[in-house]
């Protein structure tokens, strides 16, 4: 992919404190982003809340902020450094989902901020669990009985429709689980609904009928502008669903796995 020379200044959003689901991988991915742009000539300017991180170092980038990662934050940033683009897919959940506010409520459209790494409508479908079933049952994936709730009423309907517990529910905008849940009893089923509608940011989750004890496998993929498609590696699990992911032991390559079964994976990913 060329270079781009209509982009001069980039603004990196980092992705804050450690937390669980969003660790210091996502410390490693700014830092080589710093570096990357950098060596490519561009100016780099850094907003991260973590001082801790190595993105921050002092010769990390061109400029840095470590300042709170809110909208109003990042907002005044730009408005003083004037960036021409703002890269969010190397500060995880929070990153994204400061890419969204700020593009919802005009900030980039009218300071000129162009949003790249990922644009906005490929940010939504792949956080908003609505749109995202909508394109997993446009390309013939397979997903579990499940619907959407932005109400506790709504979720209750819902959980109707599918019926025997245990029922899990995600929120969405969210990552490595934050608010979400799995429901044993009716009693459960309302907490969890009512702590995933108020961790969303947009109030709106996803409940699905519980798949407990299926194995879980996970595929790499890189994919660029031209729909060129590589898949890393596979990687398994060695605890079944249920158990969460910054609990659960991987490993690469997958083991158990057929060929067939991997083809299928494969072509659907």
């Amino acid at each position: 992919m060329p270079r781009r020379t209509d982009l001069r200044r980039i603004l990196l959003l980092g992705s804050g404190p450690i937390v669980i689901g969003q660790a210091c991988e996502f410390d490693y991915s700014g830092t080589q982003a710093c570096k990357a742009l950098r060596a490519e000539g561009f100016e780099v300017v850094l907003v991260n809340s973590n001082p801790a991180s190595i993105m921050t170092d002092p010769d990390m980038a061109d400029r840095t902020y470590i300042e709170p990662l809110t909208p109003e934050v990042v907002r005044r940033v730009i408005e003083q450094e004037r960036p021409d683009a703002l890269l969010p897919t190397m500060g995880g959940q929070t990153a994204l989902n400061l890419a969204v506010a700020l593009a919802r409520d005009g900030t980039l459209e009218r300071l000129g901020v162009e949003l790249i790494g990922a644009n906005l409508q490929a940010i939504e479908k792949a956080e908003d669990r609505d749109l995202f079933k909508q394109a997993m049952e446009r390309i013939g994936v397979a997903v579990c009985p499940s619907g959407i709730a932005t109400s506790l009423e709504e979720a209750e309907a819902v959980g109707d429709q599918i019926g025997s517990y245990p029922r899990i529910i995600r929120p969405a905008f969210t990552l490595g689980g934050s608010g979400g849940g799995i429901a044993y009893n009716p009693e459960e089923f309302r907490a969890i609904c009512l702590s995933g509608l108020d961790a969303s940011p947009v109030n709106q989750i996803l409940i699905e009928q519980s798949l407990l004890g299926w194995k879980e496998f996970e595929l790499e993929v890189m994919r660029d502008t031209a729909d060129n498609v590589v898949i890393v590696c596979s990687i398994e699990n060695l605890d079944p669903m249920g158990v969460h992911t910054g609990d659960s032991i991987t490993v690469a390559p997958a083991q158990t796995l057929t060929d067939r079964e991997y083809q299928r994976l494969r072509d659907q990913a």
